[in-house]
């Protein structure tokens, strides 16, 4: 059993750039039947040197080049890996260069010479300089290339690309000739000095050359060898782009090229033979072979095929989305993520939105690749506060699973809207409101009320008052929160017969956003100074003026004959209530106290608030027999409003009011 080595080993005839480098082999023990793998690493003594290219190079460099300038020099090969492969590379000291060692995406390293202090071709004319490769053995082994700068005038202007990197991919086994990227530099200058000649970099391994080759007029780069992903996935190719002037200005960068894999390796059966002959009287489960399969694809193109028993899987089974309303149209506000643990199709994942309304898909779209929900257009709080909707995962098997996922858009609220003053109206053109206040009114009064709303929602909607304006600021006050307007302290006889309020209205939102409503309060006593303050308000150009004049007469009329007509039934209720109080006192009963004499209907008005918002009180002397009489719709102005108050009340409720002085107290009463 012992494993003897049969030849010399070369680990780098072996393996190459491979690490670490190993042989596999297996071995069958029968009696009883048992199969072992083993493997042998080959490990890397420092047996070789490294090895520039050449042993001279030679640079021109302009005296004009500002210093921070970087010239790639030449690689040097070491076949040995590891610690023993190139690590480092030394210069020789100089006045004006210094050396910046690179290290590549494979771990190789390579050299530049960086400007540190500018040229003079005046003062030295030529620079002869030692670069030295060492690698990590011990003792390390090393290499020497000599360079040789010339010191020349050249162009003003360098090759300069439009990007540093270029990315490309590209499938192994590509027919030579493809095309793999496209690189492009411009140079500012004319003539020679501003055409490009695009090459290989001083470093470019020669592998990489015989793989691919560059076109010097064009800068196309396109396959010229055979590629194979199991041998090489990445490769890391630095151009270069130089001009036609006597010294020539040059550019670099650098093209990474990934080499995607495809199934060009067949699976590799391995049967080894146990018994052959096999006995018929063997038994059962007697092992007859040993099968073994490789495939040296990778991923999917080297596993064994898949079966969509798999649904899709999302992260969570249902989104909540808040979105600010007036969003820009066409933003994405979701992403929709699921998984599929099959492979290839039946792995591939797409995304459909189901409209359970219609209207939904004039709203949101989703990318039916990645699961992107956008927003098409612009949302409004105010229209509609919350859309629900359904995803549908559906792989790409045969026949296909599918997952559905729940998606909720709240549209959260901005404060886009400002109150609206509901009373007084703000675009009233033929009604006046003007409130009415009797002289002597105590302070604490409440005169009318400002009434608004705001289409917003929360603290965008919530409303303060505040008195901007007033012909009298110490006369009146405003509620900071209801937008009641009350008297500040009782009027005097010397107070303006006529006052304007200016109120403003901020909501709290951010920003801010207000309006103001103007209240016109009269100073009055009587309806004849109501009336008049009507009349001067009127606007001055109003063709139905006459007819207004008319209606406020007829009303007055119509008023003056309801309280005559009110007197008189009162004056008739009091004589048949004195009367019964005649009938009670000669009765001689003593068990019910008799109330006092009916003396008048007092009205009593609850605030003057618009009209449409207070109501009246009618009470007698003992106010425990009074009773509610309602107020009908609205009028077309504060006197109308009371007048029509008595006017328009219902007949059997003042009826129930005079009636209640005229019955006989109760026992309890």
């Amino acid at each position: 059993g012992a494993l003897l080595v049969n030849e010399r080993i070369d680990r780098e005839e072996l393996c190459g750039a491979l690490s670490p480098c190993s042989l596999s082999f297996e071995i069958v023990v029968e009696n009883p039947l048992e199969l072992y793998s083993g493997t042998v690493e080959i490990q890397d003594i420092n047996d070789n040197d490294p090895v520039f290219p050449s042993s001279q190079a030679r640079l021109e460099i302009s005296e004009s080049v500002a210093a921070g300038a970087r010239f790639p020099l030449e690689s040097a090969q070491d076949p040995d890996v590891g610690i023993n492969s190139l690590q480092t590379y030394q210069l020789s000291a100089n006045p004006n260069f210094a050396l910046d060692v690179q290290t590549r995406v494979d771990g190789s390293k390579y050299a530049e010479l960086v400007l540190e202090k500018e040229l003079d071709r005046e003062e030295q004319r030529e620079l002869n300089l030692v670069l030295t490769a060492l690698d990590g053995g011990s003792p390390p082994r090393s290499a020497h290339v000599q360079i040789h700068i010339d010191v020349v005038d050249a162009n003003d202007n360098a090759p300069v690309f439009n990007q540093s990197t270029y990315k490309a991919s590209v499938r192994e086994n590509t027919p030579s000739g493809t095309l793999v990227a496209r690189i492009s530099a411009y140079d500012l200058d004319d003539g020679p000095n501003g055409d490009i000649v695009y090459s290989f970099s001083s470093h470019t391994p020669a592998k990489v050359r015989e793989l691919f080759a560059l076109d010097s007029a064009t800068g196309e780069l396109r396959v010229k060898g055979q590629l194979d992903y199991e041998e090489t996935k990445l490769y890391e190719i630095y151009l270069q782009a130089k001009d036609k002037g006597a010294v020539p200005g040059v550019a670099h960068c650098k093209v990474l090229v990934e080499v995607v894999d495809v199934n060009d390796n067949a699976p590799e059966v391995t049967v080894t033979s146990v018994y052959s002959p096999v006995p018929e009287d063997a038994a059962p489960g007697t092992v007859v072979a040993l099968l073994s399969v490789t495939d040296l694809d990778s991923h999917d193109n080297g596993l064994v095929s898949d079966v969509n028993d798999n649904a899709p899987k999302a992260s969570q089974d249902s989104y909540d989305v808040y979105v600010l309303e007036n969003n820009m149209p066409g933003i994405p506000i979701l992403n929709v993520s699921a998984t599929d643990p099959d492979l290839g199709r039946n792995a591939h994942l797409s995304y459909t939105l189901l409209h359970g309304d219609t209207t939904l898909g004039h709203l949101f779209s989703i990318n039916r690749e990645n699961g992107t929900l956008y927003l098409l257009t612009s949302l409004d709080h105010e229209d509609q506060v919350e859309f629900s909707m359904m995803v549908q995962v559906q792989d790409g098997g045969f026949p296909p699973l599918a997952t559905n996922v729940s998606v909720s858009v709240f549209v959260a609220d901005l404060n886009d809207n400002a109150p609206v003053v509901l009373y007084p109206h703000p675009n009233s053109t033929t009604t006046t409101y003007t409130d009415v206040v009797a002289p002597g009114t105590p302070a604490g009064h409440m005169v009318t009320k400002v009434v608004a709303v705001d289409a917003d929602a929360g603290y965008n909607a919530w409303i303060s008052y505040t008195l901007l304006q007033a012909t009298d600021p110490s006369l009146f006050s405003v509620g900071l929160h209801n937008g009641e307007i009350f008297t500040a302290r009782q009027l005097r006889e010397d107070d303006a017969p006529e006052h304007t309020l200016v109120i403003l209205l901020k909501d709290h939102g951010e920003p801010v956003l207000s309006t103001s409503a103007t209240i016109s309060i009269s100073v009055a006593e009587m309806v004849k100074e109501v009336l008049t303050d009507l009349t001067d308000v009127a606007p001055a150009n109003d063709p139905r003026r006459h007819v207004t004049f008319y209606l406020i007469l007829a009303v007055i009329l119509v008023s003056a004959a309801f309280f005559i007509t009110m007197l008189s039934v009162g004056i008739f209720k009091c004589y048949k209530w004195r009367q019964s109080k005649e009938l009670y006192n000669s009765s001689r009963s003593t068990t019910y106290r008799t109330p006092g004499p009916f003396h008048h209907i007092d009205a009593v008005r609850g605030g003057f608030t618009p009209p449409s918002f207070y109501h009246q009180v009618y009470l007698t002397t003992d106010s425990r027999q009074s009773d509610l009489l309602c107020k009908k719709p609205f009028t077309s102005s504060p006197l109308g409003s009371r007048q029509g108050t008595i006017r328009n009340g219902e007949p059997g409720l003042y009826h129930q009011i005079v009636g209640t002085a005229s019955r006989l107290p109760t026992p309890a009463e």
